[in-house]
This record gives C-alpha cells, sequence and structure tokens, in this order.
C-alpha cells in the first residue's frame, strides 16, 4: 500500500471515528464522558491531523526524490 493510499485510510478512518464518537455523545454525556474525550480523544485528533500534515510533506519528499533518480 502506498504512503498516500494510508495517509487517506487513516484520515478516514479518523474522521468515521469522530461521527461516531459524536453520536456517542448524544447518549452518553456525563462527566466521565467528557474527561474521555479530553483526556485521549481530543489528542488522538490532534495527533492523527498532524500525522496526516507529516505524510504529506514525507510524500513530498519520497516525490522529488524519485524524480531525482530518474
Amino acid at each position: 500500500m502506498s504512503l498516500s493510499a494510508n495517509k487517506s485510510r487513516l484520515a478516514a478512518i479518523t474522521k468515521e471515528f469522530s461521527m461516531r464518537w459524536q453520536e456517542t455523545r448524544n447518549y452518553w454525556h456525563d462527566t466521565k464522558s467528557k474527561e474521555f474525550d479530553q483526556r485521549y480523544l481530543q489528542e488522538l485528533f490532534a495527533n492523527v491531523d498532524r500525522t496526516v500534515t507529516v505524510l504529506e510533506k514525507l510524500e513530498e519528499v519520497l516525490n522529488k526524490v524519485r524524480k531525482d533518480c530518474e
């Protein structure tokens, strides 16, 4: 699987997870759900966003290396 495909898959899975979390919050909206969101999910989503950005930059570098080696 290519870097681009993995980046797209990660973004899609995270988006799906985020949507399902929002649905869950409609039913689970006590102190523990807020703690779970703040303690785990906000950091997870921020890390995935940063990872996608890094993967995009890495893909650019790899494409340049491939082009330079031709």
